[in-house]
């Protein structure tokens, strides 16, 4: 097997996870998606107990920061929206009514409709329905409010209270339920001023309807700076001038953006036992193999131990980050492939059960060292030891982490492959620049037109807000998290904000680097057991078998070999096969 060139130069250093454009992606989805930020503060944030998932290729804690910050954003505004629409209908009841009714069909109409990209027609039509119905219940409002700002109708909408309600309800006579209304003490009273009439209360309720469509533009201009701002690519890796660092009036969620930094990517991976691998993605060609340990004829074999394997296999695993040997000064400085950027350490995985503090997690740096070493013999079930390979492409949207086990026992070999991808970021999140620069770049006019036609679901859309920020408080305060017993992450952000398929060039990029990986490691694993003096025929043919690449045939005479699917293929007899074993 090749080995590092001494004259090549040192490979790149992979990007900082905080400074990745996966990660500046998550932090602009807790922006776009209340969803998704909602979940981010559910398992970061209010689950204190629990342990995070690894972060791969990005920074949770910073995620967690610019959630709190766009949920603070999120509150305001929609303190804001609800007050100005509740004056709103207030000061005109009559079509405050109808508003509230429209506004109400138009923020359902997305929810009927769903998230997914071709829904069920019946969902389609009944979306349409419900916003094109809120949408014209909200217009008739408006066309009473317009006319009666100009005297149309009598007093305007104020005159469909005009005149004392009779005890029988249709009007005439006194002692009607709504007298007070009439009157200088009364509630019109209160709010009409003298000779003004239902032209004022019109105009004062059209006044507060502009106030909420200019909350409804300030709000998405804010959205827009903070893309062109902290999240923008030039300023993203500075992570001293990120404003969501600036918490220094918080001194929990500070202690807890500590705590998430130093637990994410240390090597030790405390897991919740249904889901030891969460965090790492999708499963990828995993395979695993046991074959017999056989001295080779004439050869009297070594001992050999899991550390020994691994210690063959890391410096192969590890050369794949030189260049090609042609690639040399500048042109070896040139190439760009990932697999220069490629990580190999040690990592141990921990059940959080049985765990009292979530503090008293063995992450110091002696005590991980020394679950290292008794793990890589011990074979255990619950904590176990794996060789991990990462490979960060596509600036870290795409992660590939593979986990290698090497195990001896009762002269058996047993290797496990398991391979994991990171999707993409989800391409919603990924489109927040282009919604941002298309927000600062458009016209006075077509703001003005946007937030028209966003501004009337908005305050309907703005209740569910401030009720989950409530629950979610009342949760905090009354559940106990903060001192439960430790568990393991229920999720990764990074997996809820992942998209559900790779792209053509992603797809081959993550089986060329599997691939790579699979073979130096089947190499080092062949070389050890060769000079240890063990026959590796066997294990030669399980790795082509269980690596899905065909079936290992070293001599086709006097044998049938059958070419496609559904074919049996005959091989030789019994002895020949345990004579080239023995080789």
């Amino acid at each position: 097997m090749p080995a590092p060139r001494p004259e090549a130069r040192e490979a790149p250093e992979p990007v900082r996870p905080g400074a990745s454009e996966a990660c500046r992606y998550l932090c602009a989805g807790v922006y776009l998606d209340a969803g998704y930020r909602d979940e981010v503060l559910d398992e970061l944030h209010l689950h204190e107990e629990r342990f995070p998932a690894p972060s791969a290729g990005f920074d949770a804690a910073r995620v967690l920061l610019h959630a709190v910050r766009a949920r603070r954003f999120e509150v305001g505004w929609a303190c804001v929206l609800v007050v100005l629409w509740f004056a709103a209908a207030l000061v005109e009841p009559g079509a405050g009514v109808f508003l509230w009714w429209g506004t109400v069909w138009m923020a359902l109409a997305p929810w009927i409709r769903g998230r997914a990209a071709h829904p069920h027609p019946a969902r389609l039509v009944l979306g349409f329905l419900a916003r094109w119905f809120g949408r014209l219940t909200f217009l008739s409002a408006l066309t009473v409010l317009v006319g009666g700002l100009f005297g149309a109708g009598g007093d305007g909408p104020a005159a469909l209270y005009d005149g004392p309600i009779g005890s029988d309800g249709f009007g005439g006579g006194s002692g009607g339920a709504l007298d007070g209304l009439d009157g200088p003490g009364g509630l019109r009273g209160a709010f009409l001023p003298s000779g003004a009439g239902g032209q004022g209360m019109s105009a004062l309720a059209l006044f507060l309807l502009v106030l909420i469509v200019a909350a409804v533009a300030a709000r998405r201009g804010q959205f827009a700076s903070v893309m062109a701002g902290e999240l923008s690519r030039s300023r993203f890796p500075a992570l001293g001038a990120d404003p969501a660092e600036r918490i220094a009036g918080n001194p929990r969620l500070a202690a807890l953006r500590d705590r998430l930094r130093a637990e994410q990517h240390a090597p030790l991976s405390m897991y919740r036992s249904g889901e030891p691998f969460c965090g790492y993605g999708l499963p990828f060609d995993v395979w695993s193999l046991s074959v017999e340990l056989r001295p080779r004829d004439g050869v009297e074999a070594l001992p050999v131990d899991n550390a020994e394997m691994l210690r063959r296999v890391r410096p192969l695993v590890e050369a794949l980050r030189v260049p090609s040997p042609r690639a040399t000064g500048r042109e070896g400085e040139a190439v760009r492939d990932r697999l220069r950027e490629l990580v190999v350490d040690e990592c141990v995985f921990l059940p959080a059960d049985g765990m009292s503090r979530r503090d008293g997690a063995p992450y110091a740096p002696h005590a991980v060292e020394e679950h290292r070493a008794a793990a890589v013999e011990e074979g255990g079930e619950s904590r176990r030891h794996f060789l991990r390979v990462r490979v960060g492409g596509w600036h870290e949207e795409v992660v590939v982490t593979v986990f290698v086990r090497v195990h001896t026992q009762g002269g058996m070999l047993m290797v496990e492959f398991a391979p994991h991808v990171l999707l993409p970021v989800r391409p919603d999140f990924r489109d927040a620049d282009r919604q941002a620069h298309r927000h600062l770049r458009n016209s006075p006019a077509g703001r003005i037109a946007w937030a028209l036609a966003h501004a009337g679901a908005a305050p309907a859309a703005a209740l569910p807000t401030l009720a989950r920020s409530v629950i979610r408080g009342w949760r905090r305060l009354t559940g106990g998290y903060a001192r439960g017993l430790p568990e393991g992450p229920a999720l990764s952000v990074r997996e809820l904000g992942s998209d559900t398929d790779l792209s053509r060039f992603q797809e081959m990029d993550v089986r060329r680097y599997v691939r790579s990986i699979e073979d130096r490691v089947a190499g080092g694993v062949r070389a050890a057991l060769r000079e240890a003096g063990y026959a590796t025929g066997e294990f030669e043919q399980r790795i082509i078998q269980v690596s899905g690449r065909g079936v290992f045939i070293e001599n086709a005479k006097d044998s049938a070999i059958g070419i496609g699917d559904h074919n049996a293929v005959s091989v030789r007899d019994e002895k020949e096969t345990s004579r080239d074993q023995g080789r």
